[in-house]
């Protein structure tokens, strides 16, 4: 004898399925609205005062208590709970917005980020970064994790010093939905800024960053440059990259205000 199974009456008796199923969805919306940082005050705070990488620090000393919240906001979030993209992107964030509140604790009596630094420990290792239930420095940040966990050598045009020889401090929060567009578009700027890098006959002049981390740039500065140069100085490298040699920037510390 054969036996019909009403669809209808499963589900009457076993209401745990559809419970289940709401659980489900309710746990992938949450989860999906958790991988994304909210990063609102962040940017208001940049639109109003970064200009080209030209910080504001007195607009943003008056203003210090929202960027104070921002950085209150980073604390309780946990990093690992984000996707990889927008981990990056966190701690990049990180990085720049603590390194302004470090400057706006010596301003306007700072002409230098490393005027924030004593002779036995420089600003970069100063515990005072909130992250994770941690309180951790500056180069933990930069060293221990962005470079090492995600090996993307674009970090350096990313992560502000607050120095006028930095990479310019990004006029956007980074995002991970839109973080590999927005390091090319640093990268290239950066590249072909010839107040950062330039080529001037055989010689190739560039920022001191590329000496300092050249195993992150695989020891190819040329090739890394090329990669990213656009127009004339793209066509010039190519052309010539065979004799080209390479030269090192004196970086300028001072701070990168207005």
């Amino acid at each position: 004898m054969s036996v019909k199974i009403n669809s209808i009456a499963l589900i009457r008796f076993r209401p745990w399925v559809v419970t289940l199923a709401v659980l489900f969805l309710t746990l992938c919306i949450w989860t999906a609205s958790a991988a994304a940082v909210d990063h609102t005050s962040y940017t208001d705070l940049l639109t109003q005062y970064n200009r080209n990488g030209n910080v504001d620090y007195a607009g943003l000393k008056k203003d210090e208590a929202r960027l104070d919240e921002y950085l209150d906001q980073l604390a309780k979030i946990d990093p690992e709970d984000l996707s990889r993209d927008e981990r990056f992107a966190f701690y990049a964030n990180a990085y720049n917005a603590w390194t302004i509140k470090l400057i706006l604790t010596g301003y306007p009596g700072v002409g230098s980020i490393k005027d924030l630094g004593s002779l036995f420990r420089s600003p970069w290792k100063k515990k005072f970064v909130k992250l994770g239930g941690k309180v951790i420095t500056l180069d933990h940040i930069e060293h221990d994790i962005l470079r090492p966990q995600f090996k993307d050598p674009r970090v350096h045009m990313a992560v502000n010093c607050a120095s006028k020889s930095c990479p310019p401090l990004w006029s956007e929060p980074f995002t991970g939905s839109r973080l590999n567009d927005q390091l090319n578009t640093a990268t290239r700027n950066f590249i072909n800024n010839p107040g950062f890098n330039r080529l001037e006959g055989n010689t190739l002049y560039v920022s001191r960053i590329f000496k300092w981390f050249s195993e992150d740039f695989d020891d190819d500065v040329i090739g890394f440059v090329e990669k990213y140069a656009e127009g004339e100085l793209k066509r010039n490298i190519t052309a010539n990259r065979s004799a080209i040699e390479v030269e090192y920037l004196d970086y300028d510390w001072s701070l990168n205000g207005r």
